[in-house]
């Protein structure tokens, strides 16, 4: 499983505490953090896919494909649980009261 790649998981284990006091978070390319979560998301969804019609067309190597399809739904387990943790607080401020 060294092709695990998940932008939102690297983007936020990159930064500590101490470093984000210190200087301003600076953007290490144009987008933002969930656009390049979304979009590495896309790829990996699309490169399971991929693997996948190429091990049942031509016979390609079944690794490979086990490897991709685990890599796809370790991330569609994170892209879900972000998903809920967002509506879980979402749920929260409605709570609040005015």
């Amino acid at each position: 499983m060294s092709g695990i790649n998940f932008a939102a998981y690297s983007t936020l284990s990159g930064v500590k505490p101490a470093e984000q006091a210190k200087s301003p978070i600076k953007p290490e390319s144009d987008g933002n953090a969930v656009s390049d979560g979304f979009s590495a998301f896309k790829q990996s969804m699309e490169a399971a896919e991929q693997t996948a019609m190429q091990t049942a067309v031509s016979g390609a190597d079944p690794h490979a494909m086990v490897e991709a399809l685990a890599n796809a739904e370790l991330v569609l387990d994170a892209a879900v649980t972000i998903r809920d943790k967002v509506v879980e607080a979402y749920q929260e401020l409605l709570r609040m009261p005015v």
